[in-house]
């Protein structure tokens, strides 16, 4: 399966999944660039779908159904089929509650679009409340393969090195992650996000010397997750 990014607003993304010559749009946010994209590849966009119902992500979705017949799949439908068939393959629904109570990610072979579940390089403000909701939804992307490319729903790159910068310093790989950014093609991979983003770092050395040395609880993965989503 491929993965098509469009950039739209100042820093969100919306996508093109595609097997077969057939897509699945996801946060449709650029409907003009995505339909003249299909058709310029002889692509027809099936379905439509989003990550979550917040406004920034769905604003795009009626006008691309209208533009190419696509056929917009309510949460009820995804989650109840568990995904979509496409082409010759299956896009994978995770429910991944946390940064809203609706929060989907969109695993389409060794491709994660993950919306504002899992940022390249942070992950989304727990806007639902429920911590403990988002950490099983943390660890359950961090269990996919280290190859997994992550295909998020925001450019915030630059802003979240920062602030990883800010917490541990430098270090090889973060310099590198800060290398590979590219604007036009903005992803990462789960490896890179294990090693960089401190919201799937809260097991490694340099966080929980972090948290001790600002009397942050550590007992348990769950209290260390909770810790480094209140350090920002």
């Amino acid at each position: 399966m491929e993965v098509a990014q469009f950039r739209y607003g100042a820093d969100n993304f919306g996508y093109l999944v595609t097997d077969g010559g057939f897509a699945l749009a996801v946060d449709a946010g650029a409907p003009a660039d995505m339909a003249r994209y299909a058709e310029k590849n002889g692509i027809a966009v099936r379905y439509a779908a989003h990550t979550h119902e917040h406004p920034d992500h769905t604003p795009g979705t009626a006008r691309l159904a209208a533009l190419t017949g696509a056929r917009i799949l309510s949460r009820r439908e995804l989650v109840g089929a568990g995904g979509v068939a496409l082409g010759g393959g299956w896009v994978k629904v995770l429910e991944t509650p946390g940064h809203t109570a609706d929060s989907l990610c969109f695993l389409a072979g060794g491709n994660l679009v993950s919306g504002d579940t899992l940022f390249n390089g942070t992950v989304g403000n727990c806007f639902s409340g429920d911590l403990a909701a988002f950490y099983h939804s943390v660890k359950l992307l961090m269990a996919l393969p280290p190859e997994t490319v992550v295909w998020a729903g925001h450019d915030y790159v630059r802003e979240s090195l920062a602030f990883a910068r800010s917490l541990t310093g430098d270090f090889p790989a973060l310099s590198a992650y800060a290398a590979k950014y590219d604007p036009e093609n903005v992803r990462s991979t789960l490896a890179d996000e294990l090693l960089v983003n401190p919201y799937m770092k809260f097991n490694a050395k340099d966080m929980l010397a972090l948290m001790e040395a600002r009397g942050l609880p550590a007992d348990t993965e769950f209290a260390r997750f909770k810790s480094v989503m209140e350090l920002y």
